[in-house]
């Protein structure tokens, strides 16, 4: 970036996007409806593309911003709890991954979506005081693997397609 007003000016569209996306991600039904609470992970693509093209900072910054807004727009208190427990167990994990230069995007991605759903189900256990909560991470780390093979590779291409057009 040139300078750091078109920086910010690049992160807020970002964070935008991120809003979008988890607002499409909200209004489509379940993916999988006998598994409540499973979804795609949208806005994750932009986050997975500003840990790439930027740094840890900047994912981070955005993606605290997009939690806050999704909680007041369409949820609570608890889904900000749920929210950021994921979010960043996830952001710290891929980004410890990314920065030993062994795995591709995608693979990062998949891991990020897995411990996404491990903070959620962690603060699952404490709220509902049982561990037995923690075997639906059976079925959270296929949906988690999935979505992240998605994520990642929308997020491949999202870095692919800006780096073309120098943003």
């Amino acid at each position: 970036m040139e300078n750091k007003t078109k920086k910010v000016a690049f992160l807020g569209l970002c964070t935008a996007v991120t809003l979008i996306l988890a607002y499409v991600e909200a209004i489509l039904p379940p993916l999988w409806s006998a598994v409540p609470g499973i979804k795609m992970g949208l806005p994750n693509i932009m986050i997975l593309f500003l840990l790439y093209r930027f740094s840890f900072k900047e994912a981070a910054a955005v993606s605290l911003v997009r939690l806050l807004a999704v909680a007041l727009l369409f949820g609570n208190i608890m889904t900000l709890a749920y929210s950021v427990a994921g979010a960043g167990l996830s952001l710290g994990i891929m980004v410890l991954l990314k920065k030993t230069d062994r795995f591709s995007m995608v693979g990062v991605s998949i891991t990020g979506g897995i411990f996404h759903n491990l903070g959620q189900i962690l603060v699952a256990m404490l709220v509902l005081e049982t561990a037995e909560i923690g075997y639906y991470m059976i079925i959270l780390t296929l949906t988690g693997t999935v979505a992240g093979i998605l994520v990642g590779f929308a997020g491949f291409l999202v870095l692919k397609y800006l780096k073309k057009a120098k943003i």
